[in-house]
């Protein structure tokens, strides 16, 4: 009797988790929208000449820092993502959840470029350090540090609009 009882139990138990694994659920992809934060202007060392110009989102509290440009399918080129911490360190991104290809490019606390890290490939997770302390990096897609002519040196500065919404 316990031997059918136990033959039940375990039959029934098979039949649900079945059922429930063959059931199909319609999960809509994640996109995030770029969200304008601000401006950041891009200039050459040698000349003190502006590159460009391109609208950036801001990630500074530890949510966006972790987000990053995840869940993204696509950024136009007069946009990017700073990242601002509050110290200079050696930082280390990865392309986890990243859909398009980036150039990362690190600053030092005077928003000078120390180190790039270009075309990264989208959904690779190996590490991209910036090989020296930076304070900030910005993200933008690849290729762009190349088209801009964009070397060590190079300086950014950037405006915040006063409410992010």
């Amino acid at each position: 009797m316990k031997f059918r009882i136990l033959a039940t139990t375990i039959l029934c138990a098979t039949l649900f988790l079945s059922a429930c694994k063959d059931e199909k659920k319609d999960i809509e992809p994640i996109e995030v929208p770029f969200k304008k934060e601000g401006t950041l202007t891009l200039y050459k060392a040698a000349t003190d000449s502006i590159v460009t110009t391109i609208n950036i989102e801001i990630a500074d509290t530890d949510y966006d820092v972790q987000t990053g440009l995840m869940y993204r399918n696509t950024m136009q080129n007069n946009q990017g993502m700073l990242f601002v911490f509050p110290t200079m360190r050696e930082r280390f991104f990865y392309m986890k959840n990243t859909r398009i290809p980036l150039d990362l490019i690190y600053l030092d606390n005077h928003k000078h470029i120390v180190s790039f890290q270009e075309n990264a490939k989208p959904f690779d997770e190996t590490s991209l350090p910036s090989r020296v302390p930076a304070q900030y990096v910005l993200e933008i897609n690849a290729g762009l540090s190349e088209k801009w002519l964009l070397e060590v040196g190079d300086r950014i500065e950037y405006t915040e609009i006063n409410e992010k919404q």
